[in-house]
């Protein structure tokens, strides 16, 4: 019977193959009472496996193939740091010799015990950093040998009779490190029960262009392993069992994309400016020191926003010091060989510690209205003094730049200011170069600071602006309730008319000034972002050459001759005509 399955789109493409499904370890294990005397037999039994799991990635490490992600090393690296911090395992010990649960047992239950934790969460982005840690315990139950007899091993992903059909992964989560392995076979897509656009598997998944759709609830359940499967990375659909007709339409749309695919390729070196000659600058969202690789493949003039909190994120113990920090903001630099490096400030809420080396200010609530970004890092001023000297001190190897976050109040540009001053102080005693002329931006993401921005104008040397937070903010929904999350919308009139706001006063004053969000990576907005006069397009890389291709078919005279229509039309009917005028 053909049905179809509804997720999130995080890699674009069309798979078409059969199903392998991944067991889920974590549910698979047996519970029972160790034997009196017997505890700390069966705690060394974990410490074992940890230390089985760890030789593993190690060798994984080591033995990573040239043509593999650069990204995979770096999750290699933080599943490492989780297994090496003891913490993971103390409690499971603990449960192990006080209740004398077997080591699966008690590990499962610690895990289950952090997911509850990481489910309160708020922010996407850090929820779904949760993963990782079930990922590793996963490892670690799988070396425990707890998982049953018919899961699927490396031998058994395809019977025989079906070597050389494509292949679609179908899992309830996929560890970065089991892309290797997957790698090998001839697989073309999957398809996970858990995941959003930040998770670490769509960040693979889109590293390696293959199409990926997450977030599929209970796929993993309703899908048989050998069914055929439809995967659409653009719908964020998955047909399962489909019949010959629909097989054939989507074969078809398949050829299609590829030749596309060929053609998009083209767009590298071509020089980025519309039909009326503006030139536009694409630069690159990244997570990841190592995605400027891709990113100056594709064409991109620089980095506009590199979200450092990533480096702080998945530790127990201390947070990276300034040496650690450093190094991985050197790395793009020298990697984008002299093109601008936006570095974002961490920009953690207030719904989680960062380990030993932070406050715990877990306290304050886990609202998006919280204590989070600029208002965390000037409540933490030695661990935002610590970041401020490493990323000046990339500043002498290359463009490094200085970018804040949710910034609202004089005070707080004062204050982030004060100690950026504080910080060169500190190199300059030190003997240590940096660029004493270092460029600061801040990030117009909360209503408050697009309503009084002649202060940031004056302030600032270049100003971006985050749609995500600027659309959740202004229309007072939190996008990680999935309540409201339907009236996030980024054509609301009132969003439109901020933005363009922005953008104008920006240019008046001859301030540069970029779109950092979703919106700029999404080519059906790319022409009204040209429309409002926007110059300057940072997204994640994969998005690159879709925008620039409707960038070299734009003309921005014509374009912004019709965008005050829009900007004056209130109600859905009237705001529909004029949108189709403007882009069509």
């Amino acid at each position: 019977m053909t049905f179809a399955l509804h997720g999130i789109p995080v890699s674009k493409g069309i798979a078409i193959g059969k199903a392998v499904l991944i067991s889920r370890a974590a549910l698979e294990v047996s519970h029972y009472l160790v034997e009196p005397g017997k505890e700390d037999a069966e705690a060394q039994k974990l410490l074992d496996a940890f230390d089985q799991v760890r030789l593993e990635l190690e060798q994984l490490r080591q033995g990573l193939p040239k043509d593999a992600p650069q990204e995979m090393a770096a999750f290699l690296d933080v599943h490492g740091m989780i297994l090496a911090d003891p913490a993971l395992a103390e409690k499971p010990i603990k449960l192990i010799r006080t209740q004398r649960l077997n080591a699966a047992w008690a590990l499962t239950t610690e895990l289950n015990d952090l997911l509850e934790q990481f489910a309160e969460i708020e922010d996407p982005y850090l929820k779904e950093r949760a993963n990782d840690i079930r990922q590793v315990a996963e490892r670690v139950i799988k070396a425990l040998n707890a998982q049953k007899k018919d899961v699927l091993n490396d031998s058994e992903f395809l019977p025989a009779t079906d070597i050389g059909v494509e292949s679609i992964i179908v899992a309830h989560d996929i560890a970065p490190h089991d892309m290797l392995r997957f790698k090998e076979h001839a697989f073309t897509g999957f398809v996970t029960d858990l995941g959003g656009k930040t998770s670490h598997t769509a960040i693979v998944a889109r590293s390696m262009e293959i199409p990926a759709v997450v977030g599929v609830r209970h796929a993993s359940e309703m899908i048989r392993h050998g069914d055929w499967l439809i995967l659409d990375g653009e719908q964020g659909l998955v047909v399962v069992s489909p019949d010959e007709q629909l097989l054939a339409e989507y074969r078809k749309l398949q050829s299609q994309a590829a030749k596309e695919a060929r053609k998009l390729q083209q767009l590298k070196h071509a020089k980025t400016e519309t039909l009326d000659r503006v030139d536009i600058e694409l630069l690159a969202n990244i997570e990841l020191p190592e995605d400027a690789i891709q990113a100056v493949k594709l064409g991109a003039v620089g980095v506009g926003l590199f979200r450092s909190e990533f480096l702080f994120m998945d530790r127990k113990q201390a947070l990276p010091d300034e040496e650690q920090q450093y190094q991985e903001y050197r790395r793009v630099v020298d990697l984008m060989h002299g093109l601008p490096v936006n570095i974002r400030t961490i920009d953690v809420g207030a719904d989680k510690a960062l380990g030993a080396g932070g406050t715990d200010v877990s306290q304050t609530g886990t609202s998006p209205l919280g204590l989070r970004a600029i208002r965390w890092s000037l409540t933490e001023p030695e661990i935002f003094l610590t970041q401020l000297r490493a990323i000046l001190r990339a500043s002498a190897h290359g463009q490094a730049r200085i970018m804040i976050p949710m910034l609202a109040h004089a005070k707080e540009i004062d204050e982030t200011f004060r100690l950026i001053e504080k910080a060169k102080q500190q190199l300059h005693q030190r003997g240590q170069a940096f660029n004493p002329n270092i460029q600061v931006g801040a990030m117009i993401e909360i209503p408050a600071a697009a309503l009084v921005l002649p202060l940031f104008i004056s302030r600032f040397d270049f100003l971006s602006i985050g749609t995500n937070d600027l659309i959740q903010y202004t229309l007072a929904i939190d996008r990680a309730d999935h309540a409201v999350a339907h009236l996030y919308d980024p054509l609301h009139p009132a969003i439109l008319n901020l933005i363009a706001n922005i953008i104008e006063q920006a240019k008046r004053a001859n301030i540069p000034v970029a779109v950092c969000g979703e919106m700029a990576g999404d080519p059906s907005l790319t022409k009204l972002l040209l429309a409002m006069g926007l110059t300057d397009f940072s997204m994640h890389f994969s998005q690159l050459l879709l925008v620039k291709r409707e960038i070299l078919k734009a003309n921005v005279g014509m374009l912004r001759a019709r965008f005050p229509r829009v900007l004056k039309a209130y109600e859905p009917e009237a705001q529909a005509k004029a949108l189709e005028r403007l882009l069509a």
